[in-house]
């Protein structure tokens, strides 16, 4: 039987609440086997602000909470050797000089460079066998921008880097999910303008094949799959727009010839309830909103974003940054907790 593998997760934005709601997490002992790849004096300030927020709700009734204690590994597996209650810190080469001394909540060139290559980091982990899957906490986009990245988030900088040399890119697509309710998008980080334009009958098709298949890979080899339609009323047989009729619908059939159970496309403001009910395992979402409006409605703490198409895992939380959160202690670290269990269950580790 293999060894247990660790689980690897990025520190995220240095200046959003990535860092905090990775200390509760390992603080509470839900993170088993993990360790954060990031800076150390991030890693400790964010477990000052912690505790020190955990002492200020009522000093008279408990003893003082001390910071978690912050350990440096030289290598993931050292994570597994260390005791409950301890916060390991891969401390991530080339990183930028004084991301701890920066103030919270701010809009930095350097700490959307550093949250970039932790990202790179811990993609180069995971294919290297060192780490189960990859859960990457909140980044900015604005900061990532500044700092010269070409990807406007996670899951295309996840699809650029994450895929075997010398082969294409990776299709991937996002998922969204909770304990109800699955979703994935057909298209991502673009304006609605374009998305409408990624609306083709490939890219459906494209985005329920690679449904299907990841639910095979989580242990669903027949999902059932229900495909939103664009318009209104899933277009009301083109009265409000025919996407349906020249897209949604051929992709469907399409799929279906392939032996795949996909159904629609039903009308996008029932098909979620459908699917929340039990009718449905995965929806197929046509654009960035349609698709995480429902899933975080039902909670943003216990949603997941996961990047299917990838040759690994990842998952992250369903929530961005927070800087009006940060610097406070207070961030819940639910999401992240989810994210991290998740990874867990998919990767079968």
């Amino acid at each position: 039987m293999p060894a247990p593998l660790p689980l690897a997760l990025t520190m995220g934005d240095p200046n959003g609440i990535g860092p905090e709601i990775l200390v509760r997490a390992f603080a509470q002992g839900d993170v088993p086997g993990g360790y954060v790849l990031g800076d150390a004096a991030v890693m400790r300030r964010a477990a000052a602000w912690v505790a020190a927020a955990d002492n200020a709700r009522d000093p008279a009734t408990h003893a003082a909470v001390l910071p978690l204690p912050v350990a440096l590994i030289g290598e993931p597996a050292d994570a597994l050797d260390l005791p409950p209650g301890v916060l390991p810190v891969w401390p991530v080469p080339g990183l930028p000089a004084g991301l701890a001394a920066q103030p919270p909540g701010r809009i930095a060139a350097d700490a959307g460079r550093a949250a970039a290559a932790c990202i790179r980091a811990g993609i180069a982990q995971v294919r290297a066998g060192q780490a189960a899957a990859l859960v990457t906490a909140p980044i900015h986009k604005e900061a990532l921008a500044a700092a010269g990245e070409p990807y406007p988030g996670h899951t295309e900088l996840l699809q650029a880097e994450g895929g075997r040399p010398g082969e294409a890119l990776p299709p991937v697509r996002m998922m969204l999910a909770n304990e109800e309710l699955k979703t994935v998008l057909v298209s991502i980080h673009v304006a609605l303008r374009q998305a409408i334009e990624q609306v083709t009958a490939e890219n459906v098709l494209a985005t329920i094949r690679i449904a299907h298949a990841a639910a095979a890979g989580w242990g669903q080899p027949r999902p059932r799959i229900a495909v939103a339609g664009l318009n209104p009323h899933a277009g009301e047989g083109g009265l409000f727009g025919d996407e349906e009729i020249r897209h949604i619908a051929p992709a469907v059939a399409a799929a279906r010839a392939e032996g795949i159970d996909a159904q629609g496309p039903f009308a996008p403001d029932t098909v979620f309830m459908r699917a929340r009910a039990g009718e449905f395992d995965l929806v197929i979402a046509q654009y960035h909103d349609q698709g995480l409006i429902p899933v975080k409605y039902l909670g943003v703490e216990q949603g997941v974003n996961v990047t299917l198409g990838l040759p690994f895992v990842r998952t992250s939380p369903d929530h961005g940054t927070a800087f009006d959160k940060a610097g406070l202690g207070c961030a819940d670290p639910a999401s992240l907790i989810a994210a991290a269990r998740m990874a867990r269950r998919l990767a079968g580790a």
